[in-house]
């Protein structure tokens, strides 16, 4: 069930973020209750700087315990191997049956670069040029294997058809890539790549490689103006604004209350802190906060960081996400099984395929 407004439909996600839990049956229940409310996707952050557990693998761990929710793991593009980082995200996309995606992020300290010793940490925007250039590599990689590459000729003995594979020779100002890959291409042709646009740097890799971006926001205006800046910067670099996902990231403590959020929140809606936008009050404003916004053109929809991994979430879900379904303002069943599908992105043409360049 869709809004029955111009705006299209809006898009629901939730973080899984528990740095203190190592058990993944408690990740297991928590993608579970966010899959109950038809939520596109649940994403785990990953970084360099902390111990904890790995996000692709507990995500990759989640996809036979769940059946339709996306899962987004973040991945560090610097000290990383591109070849690898795409093998990852393409097996994770082939495990979920077609519901991967990916949170690029980049590594800038010098205390990361000392755990891999290769070479020094490197100014913001370079790193975030090289994100760029890891996401272009990796959907070239994606394609070098044609859909229909796998052949499984019993009598002939052919497994794969090589002329259906192809070499992606990338060259990126630190890396280059040959391939073709040793995973066969994803589900969804390329799992969605998700970018936190927190900085101008981030916003121009986001406007040209991202199929979701995230933006923080504390009024309308303020994500609507983040929004129109993301669409014209897509545009400019050639690609269609309407295949470009905006949605603003929200920390929710929904522990106040039942009704709007508390003072100071700006009457129903967030504020400001060091850590970003922070929402504090009931489900019921929350929900009065996401359709006000959404129904303005603002943004596409929500990536909500709840501030109780546990407590939050069940708020979120059996609250505000079932308020929102009430109203018919958010959708009651997943109408495909695909991440894309959930956002309504379009499966990408394999560029080999499309060109018939031969490899």
């Amino acid at each position: 069930m869709t809004a029955s407004t111009g705006r299209g439909r809006l898009h629901l996600a939730a973080a899984l973020d528990q740095p203190d839990v190592h058990r993944p049956a408690r990740y297991t229940e928590a993608a579970r209750l966010a899959e109950s409310g038809g939520l596109d996707f649940v994403t785990l952050d990953d970084s360099f700087l902390r111990p904890g557990l790995d996000a692709l693998g507990v995500l990759a761990s989640l996809a036979p315990a769940t059946s339709r929710i996306g899962l987004v793991p973040t991945l560090t593009t610097t000290h990383t191997e591109p070849f690898h980082v795409q093998a990852e995200v393409a097996t994770l996309d082939w495990v979920s049956r077609g519901r991967a995606g990916w949170r690029a992020e980049v590594s800038t300290t010098e205390g990361e670069a000392r755990l891999f010793g290769r070479r020094h940490s490197a100014p913001e925007e370079r790193l975030w040029h090289e994100a760029g250039q890891v996401v272009e590599a990796a959907r070239r990689l994606w394609d070098s294997w044609e859909d229909d590459a796998e052949i499984r000729d019993t009598a002939t003995g052919r497994f794969i058809d090589r002329e259906k594979l192809h070499y992606a020779d990338y060259q990126g100002d630190t890396f280059s890539v040959k391939g073709p890959s040793i995973v066969p291409r994803p589900p969804q042709g390329h799992p969605v790549t998700v970018v936190e646009a927190a900085s101008a740097h981030a916003r121009r890799t986001a406007a040209r490689y991202a199929d979701v971006a995230l933006v923080a926001a504390t009024s309308p205006e303020q994500a609507a103006e983040a929004r129109a800046a993301l669409h014209e910067q897509a545009r400019a670099a050639g690609r269609d604004p309407d295949e470009l996902r905006v949605l603003a990231s929200l920390t929710v403590d929904l522990a106040g209350g039942e009704g709007a959020a508390s003072p100071g929140h700006g009457g129903g809606g967030p504020r400001g802190t060091a850590e970003g936008p922070l929402y504090r009050g009931g489900p019921v404003g929350l929900a009065g906060l996401l359709a006000a916004w959404h129904e303005s053109g603002a943004v596409d929809g929500f990536h909500l960081r709840p501030a109780d991994p546990r407590g939050d979430l069940e708020r979120l879900v059996n609250g505000t996400v079932a308020l929102l379904q009430h109203r018919g303002l958010f959708r009651t069943f997943y109408p495909g099984s695909t991440l894309r599908e959930h956002l309504r992105l379009p499966r990408p043409a394999n560029q080999y395929a499309l060109t018939g360049e031969q490899s």
